[in-house]
């Protein structure tokens, strides 16, 4: 059974229910991590797309299911938040995200929103010729010239011609808007109004105002994805308060 697992133990970020059947599908490596939702998973058990796995291969080798902007081939394939997932035939798109209780959500966006994506920035490295490669929450990387720091969001396109250029950025910095995807606080969009520096192997402590109920709350760097420099709509990310 080494590409299953028993549902009783699976990621409670999946939000699946756990008695219906023993066993369910395990993510492969890849991107995010071992909690990152199988897409066999996500179109049987979150959306109804498929009603087993039989019909979950099949619509992969019709290349029906698209993730940041490339067709699915495996129905093991992890997918996490921030990741656009669209469906051609039907022509909707989605966006993941994470609720207040840990749980992958899946949120309907429009054609536009679905045209780029966001992703943090864990850490650089130099490599030859000087560039710069960034390396992505998700496990993905992309080389630039420009100087950006780790805890940095940036904003890639998924566009044909342009993808994975870098369109938008989002210091990691006082003043601009974060989403929390962990702790007691997953899922709140708030301003960041502190970033401090912890000594030795501890997480550094954030300091954050949520400005619709005008509550200042912490949490640590590693549960703060930058999203925009100014107050966006709630909506747009699909978070309920």
């Amino acid at each position: 059974m080494g590409h299953h697992l028993k549902r009783v133990v699976s990621p409670k970020s999946w939000g699946i229910s756990r008695k219906t059947e023993k066993f369910v599908t395990k993510t492969s490596p890849g991107p995010h991590n071992k909690n990152a939702l199988p897409i066999v998973v996500w179109a049987r058990d979150q959306m109804g797309i498929v009603r087993n796995l039989k019909e979950a291969k099949q619509v992969l080798r019709q290349r029906d299911i698209i993730v940041n902007g490339r067709p699915v081939r495996h129905p093991d394939m992890g997918i996490g938040i921030f990741d656009i997932v669209s469906i051609p035939r039907s022509g909707k798109h989605y966006r993941i995200l994470r609720d207040k209780k840990g749980r992958h959500i899946t949120i309907p966006i429009d054609e536009e929103a679905a045209s780029s994506r966001l992703v943090k920035i864990t850490n650089k490295t130099l490599v030859k010729g000087g560039r710069i490669q960034l390396n992505l929450r998700d496990g993905s990387n992309v080389l630039t010239d420009k100087q950006y720091k780790p805890g940095d969001s940036i904003v890639l396109s998924l566009k044909e011609g342009q993808k994975n250029e870098i369109i938008d950025h989002f210091p990691f910095q006082a003043g601009n808007m974060a989403m929390i995807i962990g702790g007691k606080h997953s899922g709140i969009v708030g301003r960041v109004i502190e970033r401090i520096a912890v000594p030795g192997s501890l997480s550094n402590r954030v300091i954050l105002k949520n400005e619709l109920t005008d509550e200042s709350f912490e949490t640590i760097d590693e549960y703060v994805v930058m999203v925009g420099r100014e107050s966006p709509a709630i909506e747009h990310w699909g978070i309920e308060e």
